[in-house]
């Protein structure tokens, strides 16, 4: 519980390349080193612990990538590779973690204390960790698609805006499972470009709209409802009002705002709040954080469903005047 060595050492193997590069040709780190650009005898002391991990294997033409070991690798189909890396969006976020101290004492991210900007910003300027970012959100829902289509109504809605909806996966199981509804997507160009080719790809242009921007302005209007899929949870109180006050901006008299995140004190994922803290200076909130999170802009929870991975959608409604 206590060690940084085995974390770290994982980390540095995937950011070399170790275990895709030892799968198919074993090599020594004598060998390894000049293409690597690091110290043989470094290197050499690295692959020993990862041999004593399982990742790599001795042979006598030098270290091997293991079974185990390939999990780490870039085409696993699991993820772990876009997580771990030094030089993608989750694995540069996650080594903020050594001023853990400063988000503890202050309440604010860790990671513009190393990096010298926010990580929205380090996105924006670095298309490349807007990509690892955006892969990284693609792996993660794309298990809990089946499960949060099946488990809420969406039917009730003629047409849903899914804010900041990433590639739209999530959005076009929706509208698969529901012919007779519309979708639109808003989110950054980078990302946007990614929903028009899965929409196209899917044979749902027709009734999916792709809109590039950003959250903080003006949201396209006519939707049913407005949808923020582990949005809120990024960003501070602050942030988070403003994002909410342009859902409600867009949304007619009747429509409604869902929330789909986890509840803070339901489920055992603290360690994901740190994540939060970290990374963003955000956090999971409890229900009654949401309500008055909701409140100043009119807004009254409707109902709370459980669908999956310890997330709710939480259904809010213009309250009547």
């Amino acid at each position: 519980m206590s060690g940084l060595i085995t974390p770290m050492a994982l980390r540095v193997a995937v950011t070399l390349g170790l275990p895709d590069r030892l799968r198919d040709q074993p090599a020594t780190a004598h060998s390894l080193a000049p293409d690597l650009k690091v110290d043989p005898l470094a290197l050499d002391l690295l692959l020993a612990h990862l041999t004593t991990l399982g990742v790599v294997e001795r042979t006598d033409a030098g270290y091997r990538t293991t079974s185990f070991g390939a999990l780490l690798g870039a085409d696993a189909g699991n993820g772990l590779n876009n997580l771990l890396h030094h030089d993608t969006a989750a694995g540069r976020a996650d080594l903020a973690f050594v001023d853990l101290i400063h988000s503890v004492r202050t309440g604010e991210p860790a990671y513009p204390l190393r990096y010298g900007q926010d990580f929205w910003t380090d996105l924006a300027e670095q298309p490349h960790l807007r990509d690892a970012f955006d892969r990284q959100m693609n792996d993660r829902i794309r298990d809990w698609i089946p499960q949060i289509v099946a488990g809420f109504d969406w039917s009730r809605f003629g047409t849903v805006v899914d804010v900041g909806g990433g590639h739209g996966s999530l959005l076009a199981a929706v509208l698969a499972a529901h012919p007779a509804m519309r979708g639109h997507v808003v989110d950054l160009e980078a990302t946007a470009a990614g929903a028009r080719a899965l929409f196209d790809a899917q044979g749902l242009a027709d009734r999916a709209e792709v809109t590039a921007g950003s959250f903080f302005d003006p949201l396209p209007t006519g939707g049913d409802a407005y949808l923020l899929f582990d949005i809120l949870h990024d960003w501070d109180d602050e942030q988070a009002h403003r994002i909410l006050a342009r859902c409600v901006e867009a949304a007619p008299p009747d429509g409604r705002i869902l929330v789909v995140e986890s509840i803070g004190g339901i489920g055992d994922e603290t360690w994901f709040d740190l994540v939060m803290l970290v990374h963003f200076g955000g956090r999971d909130r409890g229900l009654e954080d949401f309500k008055n999170l909701a409140a100043p802009h009119g807004l009254v929870v409707e109902s709370v469903t459980p669908v999956v991975g310890g997330r709710s959608v939480l259904e809010f409604r213009k309250h009547p005047i």
